[in-house]
């Protein structure tokens, strides 16, 4: 990635940043850190903006440890090397999910339980927002997984207020494609940690993701025009006064 390419993520970001509120002065920002890529480039991308924005706020990163064994250090490692502060937010959800429910579709129940304990962590830190790392081609994933599979029009939102935990989810890399990141990762060794889920790889969102790399290798701007359509449609709405 030249340095060009990264003054292009990072003025997107920050375009979706301040056009979306999603951070301002005086926030407590919490970074879901999962160990994969995407986490750790937002991460990485918050930290620059962090150091550049006209305001002041904190970042802190939270991993939510399901109960699988894993090598935390690299992450230590790397948070410390951006001075963010990582809390590991103990859980059985691996258990719970695997040997006592023996969830035959298993990914929904895990997910519902990972964003119960990441809420309830940032609340316990003091955060008032919660920064996940989804990215443009997670968005129209989800778009075709739920035209496909439930006959609907919807996707993730850039930032969304959830009343029943009193803080804010904020999505800042919702407008940039996931090789960009990927890219990033590489370029910035940036640690990732091997995921230990036994459904890793196997599930629909997967198939989806084979889908649109199928479709951009026939229609290169597919990504840039799923982008427009967002941001044009009720899909991605403006943020609400407050």
């Amino acid at each position: 990635m030249q340095k060009s390419d990264g003054k292009w993520f990072l003025t997107r970001v920050k375009q979706t940043i301040f056009n979306y509120r999603m951070i301002e002065a005086g926030d407590n920002v919490a970074v879901a850190l999962s160990g994969g890529k995407d986490s750790g480039a937002l991460l990485y991308i918050l930290d620059l903006f962090r150091r550049h924005a006209p305001f002041s706020f904190t970042l802190q990163a939270i991993y939510v440890d399901l109960g699988w064994p894993v090598d935390m250090g690299p992450l230590f490692q790397y948070a410390e090397s951006l001075q963010v502060p990582l809390h590991v937010e103990k859980t059985a959800i691996a258990k719970v999910v695997f040997e006592i429910r023996r969830e035959k579709n298993p990914c929904s129940l895990c997910a519902k339980m990972r964003r119960g304990a990441l809420h309830q962590a940032a609340r316990q830190l003091g955060s008032n927002k919660v920064a996940l790392g989804h990215h443009l081609d997670d968005a129209i994933e989800t778009f075709l997984l739920n035209l496909v599979f439930t006959g609907s029009f919807d996707t993730f939102k850039p930032n969304t207020y959830l009343d029943r935990s009193n803080l804010y989810q904020i999505r800042p890399l919702i407008q940039i494609p996931g090789r960009t990141l990927a890219a990033l990762a590489r370029r910035e060794k940036i640690p990732v940690i091997e995921n230990p889920c036994p459904v890793s790889g196997k599930t629909k969102r997967h198939e989806m993701a084979a889908l649109v790399e199928e479709l951009t290798s026939r229609y290169p701007d597919l990504r840039q025009k799923f982008r427009s359509a967002f941001l044009g449609s009720p899909l991605w709405p403006p943020p609400e006064e407050r």
